[in-house]
């Protein structure tokens, strides 16, 4: 039997997500490869990164990816496109600073006839969200608020893609990937009602966590290439940083709206979802919001809390002052400082709490769903948190594990930086959704990639001795080259949809 405080209230006419539906590029490299290439220790960077990652190829971009998301999320649904009135498109890799979801509704319009399918709604909206890793779930939101009001009775579909690069031989070198993940969102959801009501929101500026000027891109341009190399400006560790702090704050935020006690909210949920840039940083992120939450809890969570302090050397009274603290993160983000921790003793902590029972009970237990298959696909960026929650889903089905009224907490993050704590609750109808979701099939075809391979594709390099027939996706067709007077199509993409259509 289900805790009754992990139960949905109910509302009418929730809103949610009725399907998923994702795209990964077939080009993989195995970090135990990549480890061999370039002389790193490949056990340590499984336990803290993964097992591979995905990366774009030579003919796809993030619109592409994205457009191959949305198009099987509407044949794995039979979703009527007249229906769609919002599509809205979650990214931090875009290379258009007009365009953005309208053109993967152009891709879309130019097959779905020939699927025996209409196009789009003409009224369809079609926006943009940027804000790094939280795109997608500012795109989500705000495709409930359209559903709730001019919206009603229509559906909405959101999609996240990414292209996470950069440079080789930097730190963030093996937390690259490739990906996309769509969204069907409406009222009455069959896979899981979305509660935006007991959610918790934060923000703050930080300077330089994880930027893109676009100062970057000039002197990138290759004729008839639209592969742009889009490394962002980071700080590993004052990243991870901002990262915590978020966190830390939305969920306050949350628990704040909630009017409950932080801990016993968290032991009574059975999994969370997370975004993702490695397999560690959900861990530390959810572990450090555990001993907070101690910090505030009753006496006995804190007894528990000052047994992991007495353990790791640290006073707790101290410990309980700096977790009441508010530091400013952004004071961190000089040269001489961004290797500093916001709260060492509490880091110091986490330490020791990873060593024990609590640990594996309330952490890894708890982001334990979907996780094993997303140590695969490396950093998606804004899709990481949805891909993982597809992952989750299938697990549960697979295993027989019963969802139905279940909540599911989903964190997503933007460097930047801001944060977004959304309660889900799982619809009675999830079983049958989660079937076409389809998220193993996804994965598949697998190419990997040798040294030589890999350097040239991250490179935007001719790419030798790979044997890859696209089937049912959109790939780049040309680059446009004119700059003339009377016609000008200079970087514009053009696209073809490869494979049987019937």
């Amino acid at each position: 039997m289900k805790s009754a405080n992990r139960k949905q209230t109910q509302h009418n006419n929730p809103i949610g997500i009725s399907g998923l539906a994702a795209y990964l590029p077939p080009y993989r490299v195995k970090l135990e490869d990549w480890c061999e290439w370039t002389g790193n220790h490949w056990p340590k960077h499984r336990a803290v990164v993964g097992r591979s990652f995905r990366m774009r190829g030579p003919d796809q971009s993030v619109y592409t990816m994205a457009a191959n998301a949305v198009l099987r999320l509407i044949r794995q649904y039979d979703i009527d496109p007249q229906r769609v009135s919002y599509l809205a498109f979650g990214t931090e890799s875009s290379t258009d600073n007009s365009a953005g979801a309208i053109i993967l509704k152009g891709m879309l319009d130019s097959v779905l006839p020939s699927l025996g399918k209409a196009p789009l709604s003409r009224a369809c909206e079609v926006p943009e969200f940027k804000h790094a890793c939280l795109g997608g779930v500012y795109a989500m939101k705000a495709a409930i608020r359209h559903l709730a009001f001019d919206g009603a009775g229509t559906q909405a579909i959101i999609v996240c893609a990414d292209i996470a690069e950069y440079a080789r031989g930097s730190s963030g070198e093996p937390t690259q990937g490739a990906g996309a993940v769509a969204m069907l969102l409406e009222a009455d959801p069959t896979l899981a009602s979305v509660d935006l009501m007991r959610s918790g929101s934060a923000s703050n500026y930080r300077v330089m966590d994880f930027r893109k000027p676009m100062l970057r891109f000039c002197g990138q341009a290759r004729e008839g290439s639209a592969h742009v190399q889009d490394f962002p400006v980071f700080n590993g560790k004052y990243s991870t940083t901002c990262y915590i702090d978020e966190t830390l704050h939305a969920m306050a935020d949350m628990y704040r709206k909630r009017g409950r006690p932080a801990i016993d909210h968290m032991r009574s949920l059975r999994y969370v979802f997370m975004h993702r840039p490695y397999r560690r940083m959900p861990e530390t992120g959810w572990a450090l919001a555990y001993l907070f939450a101690l910090a505030n809890g009753a006496a006995d969570d804190r007894d528990e809390l000052a047994a992991y302090a007495r353990e790791a050397g640290i006073d707790p009274a101290l410990l309980l002052e700096e977790m009441k603290s508010r530091p400013a993160v952004a004071d961190l983000a000089c040269p001489e400082g961004i290797q500093n921790e916001i709260y060492p003793l509490s880091m110091a902590v986490l330490h020791v709490f990873r060593g024990s029972d609590a640990f594996q009970r309330e952490v890894i237990n708890k982001l334990s769903l979907g996780s094993d298959r997303n140590r695969d696909l490396g950093n998606l960026y804004t899709a990481a948190m949805p891909a993982w929650l597809a992952a989750g889903l299938e697990q549960s089905l697979a295993e027989g594990i019963d969802l139905t009224g279940e909540e599911l907490l989903t964190l997503g993050y933007g460097s930047g930086d801001a944060a977004e704590v959304i309660p889900f609750f799982v619809a009675p109808a999830w079983r049958e959704a989660t079937r076409r979701i389809r998220f193993a099939e996804a994965l598949e075809p697998v190419i990997d990639l040798t040294e030589a391979q890999y350097i040239a594709l991250h490179d935007g390099l001719p790419v030798e001795g790979i044997r890859y027939e696209p089937r049912d996706e959109f790939l780049i067709d040309g680059i446009g080259q004119s700059e003339e007077h009377r016609f000008q199509d200079f970087g514009i993409e053009y696209y073809r949809y490869a494979g049987d259509v019937a």
